[in-house]
Protein backbone atom coordinates (compact mmCIF):
# COMPACT_ATOMS: atom_id res chain seq x y z
CA UNK A 1 0.00 0.00 0.00
CA UNK A 2 2.90 2.39 0.61
CA UNK A 3 4.08 1.99 -2.99
CA UNK A 4 0.57 2.92 -4.20
CA UNK A 5 0.63 6.16 -2.17
CA UNK A 6 4.11 7.05 -3.42
CA UNK A 7 2.93 6.55 -6.99
CA UNK A 8 -0.11 8.82 -6.48
CA UNK A 9 2.00 11.77 -5.17
CA UNK A 10 4.22 11.97 -8.28
CA UNK A 11 1.78 14.31 -10.05
CA UNK A 12 -0.39 17.27 -9.16
CA UNK A 13 -4.08 16.97 -8.45
CA UNK A 14 -6.64 18.87 -10.49
CA UNK A 15 -7.42 21.07 -7.49
CA UNK A 16 -3.77 22.06 -7.10
CA UNK A 17 -3.47 22.94 -10.79
CA UNK A 18 -6.68 24.99 -10.72
CA UNK A 19 -5.47 26.83 -7.63
CA UNK A 20 -2.13 27.74 -9.28
CA UNK A 21 -3.85 28.85 -12.51
CA UNK A 22 -6.29 31.00 -10.49
CA UNK A 23 -3.46 32.65 -8.56
CA UNK A 24 -1.55 33.35 -11.79
CA UNK A 25 -4.70 34.84 -13.34
CA UNK A 26 -5.23 37.15 -10.38
CA UNK A 27 -1.60 38.28 -10.49
CA UNK A 28 -1.83 38.94 -14.24
CA UNK A 29 -5.02 40.95 -13.75
CA UNK A 30 -3.23 43.14 -11.21
CA UNK A 31 0.08 43.56 -13.07
CA UNK A 32 -0.95 44.07 -16.73
CA UNK A 33 -2.87 47.36 -16.20
CA UNK A 34 0.06 48.79 -14.24
CA UNK A 35 2.41 47.99 -17.10
CA UNK A 36 0.08 49.24 -19.83
CA UNK A 37 -0.86 52.58 -18.18
CA UNK A 38 2.64 54.14 -18.44
CA UNK A 39 2.77 53.10 -22.09
CA UNK A 40 -0.50 54.91 -22.83
CA UNK A 41 0.69 57.99 -20.93
CA UNK A 42 3.93 58.01 -22.91
CA UNK A 43 2.01 57.88 -26.20
CA UNK A 44 -0.08 60.90 -25.16
CA UNK A 45 3.06 62.84 -24.20
CA UNK A 46 4.72 62.02 -27.54
CA UNK A 47 1.57 63.16 -29.39
CA UNK A 48 1.45 66.43 -27.45
CA UNK A 49 5.13 67.07 -28.20
CA UNK A 50 4.69 66.31 -31.90
CA UNK A 51 1.68 68.65 -32.18
CA UNK A 52 3.57 71.47 -30.43
CA UNK A 53 6.56 70.96 -32.72
CA UNK A 54 4.38 70.90 -35.84
CA UNK A 55 2.60 74.11 -34.78
CA UNK A 56 5.97 75.80 -34.31
CA UNK A 57 7.10 74.64 -37.75
CA UNK A 58 3.87 75.93 -39.33
CA UNK A 59 4.52 79.37 -37.83
CA UNK A 60 8.14 79.26 -38.98
CA UNK A 61 6.99 78.37 -42.49
CA UNK A 62 4.59 81.34 -42.47
CA UNK A 63 7.30 83.77 -41.35
CA UNK A 64 9.80 82.55 -43.95
CA UNK A 65 7.51 81.93 -46.93
CA UNK A 66 4.80 84.52 -46.30
CA UNK A 67 1.83 82.16 -46.60
CA UNK A 68 0.40 79.34 -44.53
CA UNK A 69 1.11 75.76 -45.59
CA UNK A 70 -1.94 73.96 -46.94
CA UNK A 71 -0.79 70.51 -45.82
CA UNK A 72 1.86 69.08 -43.54
CA UNK A 73 3.65 67.71 -46.59
CA UNK A 74 4.46 71.33 -47.51
CA UNK A 75 6.88 71.25 -44.57
CA UNK A 76 8.84 68.34 -46.06
CA UNK A 77 11.88 68.34 -46.63
CA UNK A 78 12.92 71.85 -45.53
CA UNK A 79 11.27 71.78 -42.10
CA UNK A 80 10.63 68.07 -41.64
CA UNK A 81 13.59 66.27 -43.26
CA UNK A 82 12.43 62.88 -41.98
CA UNK A 83 8.84 63.38 -43.14
CA UNK A 84 5.67 64.05 -41.22
CA UNK A 85 5.84 62.36 -37.79
CA UNK A 86 3.68 59.32 -37.18
CA UNK A 87 1.32 59.34 -34.21
CA UNK A 88 2.30 56.55 -31.78
CA UNK A 89 -1.35 55.52 -31.32
CA UNK A 90 -2.07 55.24 -35.04
CA UNK A 91 -3.93 58.54 -35.48
CA UNK A 92 -3.13 61.21 -38.04
CA UNK A 93 -2.25 64.88 -38.11
CA UNK A 94 -3.55 67.52 -40.50
CA UNK A 95 -3.59 71.30 -40.75
CA UNK A 96 -6.80 73.15 -39.88
CA UNK A 97 -7.31 75.64 -42.70
CA UNK A 98 -9.01 78.18 -40.43
CA UNK A 99 -6.77 78.24 -37.37
CA UNK A 100 -3.57 77.10 -39.16
CA UNK A 101 -2.95 74.70 -36.31
CA UNK A 102 -2.54 70.96 -36.26
CA UNK A 103 -5.66 68.84 -35.88
CA UNK A 104 -5.37 65.32 -34.49
CA UNK A 105 -7.66 62.57 -35.73
CA UNK A 106 -7.62 59.32 -33.69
Amino acid sequence: MSSNRAHRRLGFSLIELLLVITILGILAALVIPRIQAPSDTAKVKVREHQIAELNTLIETYYVQVGSWPTALTDLVPNYLPDGVPVDPSGGSYSINGTSHRVDYTP
